[in-house]
């Protein structure tokens, strides 16, 4: 088994008693020669309207072939439960990256970070494919975060990075829906990830979600690595209480619930997860819809076909993605205190084995 696994923490332990500053050049261009680096840049927000809006610019994830092209992705999912979507992949030429700080270009479409005089940063996002065009400023109402030094490192070549530039902002602007004209004020969020190597051969499953209600502010994923990779769990959480920042750890433990199949992903998924962080904090994520599920293999036509299909499931797994709508219990502790909040939020799921 392959565990020589690093994660960055700033300790004690598999914690942040001390968080990392975060720079404008953390959340820029990453710069790798490696044919399998991988980078993008993601934003979505919740709008008052009802509307969830999401968009990507990506020089390359992870799951895309070597040396492929820069793309935008937008969804939009309706308060309805429908979805548009619009994808687009541009020319390296027509692509840049700044080392700097948070500066992308990709044809007309542009992501971007300017700082207040209070040290915040506000984020810029302009996309516009197909009919659909987001003009959103993201303010930061929490600082920016990444756990530890940001890096997990899972031996000599292969990394994954994760940095939240925003982990919670006010969102203004506008959303165009062909000829609709929306508001595009809210609450958002906007991380970025990069990193080295074939992510199918390392990474078996991910969780990642958040919450928010009128005081806390909550950040997690949960990464487990491949059998032959120890079966590892990366697990980083925050939380916030207002503008500041008072968890950041990767000692938090993940169950999931019963299993139900989805039949246009072609796998299963947990009806609820519980996270636990000992002596500080419980949540739990009871799944209300799947408001998107997505086989991956259909990506790429020539496995459409019920021949190959099969065959390549065999040989390489069911990878799959979930998007889901769920209800929420947060309970945080301090001491003999307990203070617990319900709501609703969105999270997802990634199985690549």
């Amino acid at each position: 088994m392959k565990t020589d696994i690093v994660e960055a923490w700033n300790g004690p332990g598999r914690q942040d008693a001390e968080l990392t500053n975060v720079e404008p050049h953390h959340n820029a261009l990453h710069p790798a020669a490696d044919r399998l680096a991988f980078e993008h840049w993601y934003f979505d927000a919740r709008l008052d309207t009802g509307h969830v809006v999401v968009g990507f610019l990506t020089k390359r994830r992870p799951e895309d072939l070597p040396n492929s092209r820069p793309w935008v992705e937008m969804i939009v999912y309706f308060p309805d439960g429908s979805r548009r979507q619009a994808a687009k992949r541009y020319s390296r030429a027509a692509a840049s990256f700044a080392t700097d700080t948070c500066d992308v270009r990709i044809g007309e479409n542009h992501a971007y970070t300017e700082f207040g005089d209070d040290g915040m940063p506000v984020h810029h996002l302009r996309l516009a494919e197909d009919g659909l065009v987001f003009d959103l400023q993201f303010h930061n109402e929490t600082p920016s975060w990444m756990p530890g030094q940001g890096e997990t490192r899972f031996d000599a070549t292969n990394s994954f990075g994760w940095v939240v530039g925003s982990p919670r902002a006010r969102v203004t602007g506008t959303v165009r829906i062909d000829g609709s004209v929306l508001p595009g004020t809210g609450r958002g969020y906007a991380d970025h990830n990069w990193g080295v190597g074939d992510m199918k051969k390392v990474i078996d499953r991910w969780h990642w979600g958040r919450l928010y209600d009128d005081d806390y502010s909550l950040l997690f994923a949960n990464v487990l690595t491949q059998r032959q990779r120890g079966g590892h769990e990366i697990a980083p959480l925050m939380l916030a209480r207002g503008g500041d920042i008072v968890m950041s750890t990767g000692e938090t433990e993940l169950t999931e619930g019963p299993r139900q199949f989805h039949p246009v992903a072609g796998r299963s998924y947990p009806e609820w997860i519980d996270l636990h962080v000992p002596d500080r904090l419980d949540l739990r994520l009871t799944v209300e819809s799947v408001i998107h599920a997505h086989d991956l293999l259909d990506d790429f036509p020539i496995v459409r076909s019920r021949l190959v299909k099969p065959l390549v499931q065999r040989m390489i797994g069911r990878p799959a993605y979930f998007r889901f709508e769920s209800r929420f219990e947060l309970i945080v502790r301090d001491g003999h205190d307990a203070d617990t909040r319900t709501g609703t939020t969105l999270h997802e799921l990634v199985v690549l084995k």
